[in-house]
């Protein structure tokens, strides 16, 4: 939560708290799952490919606090502020790619 102790800050900043919620095991898994529409917690955990039913409820509980994920009827779906955060992401991922490709030669498979 902003304004609470988290990894990497004691004041709890925003962008820390943001990195620390995205750092959690599954964290981001369920956030590019979500991306297509809403799941039904099994297909989520399918997806998501080996996560335990423990460990996918808390990650659907910290980003539902967060206001990032909410249930409805046809499942677990982002929030309009999910959506947002995901679409923040994308750049971040396709800078990760051209890292990697520059320093460690690593080519992303199409």
């Amino acid at each position: 939560k902003p304004g609470e102790k988290v990894r990497g800050s004691q004041s709890g900043s925003p962008i820390n708290a943001v990195f620390d919620l995205l750092g959690r095991r599954w964290s981001l898994g369920v956030v590019w799952n979500l991306e297509k529409g809403p799941m039904t917690f099994r297909y989520l955990q399918y997806k998501c490919g080996g996560i335990s039913p423990s460990i996918l409820n808390q990650r659907i509980k910290d980003l539902k606090e967060a206001d990032v994920v909410e249930r409805t009827l046809q499942g677990y779906q982002l929030t309009a502020r999910g959506e947002e955060l995901r679409l923040c992401l994308l750049p971040l991922g396709q800078w990760s790619f051209q890292w990697a490709e520059d320093l460690f030669q690593f080519k992303k498979e199409i």
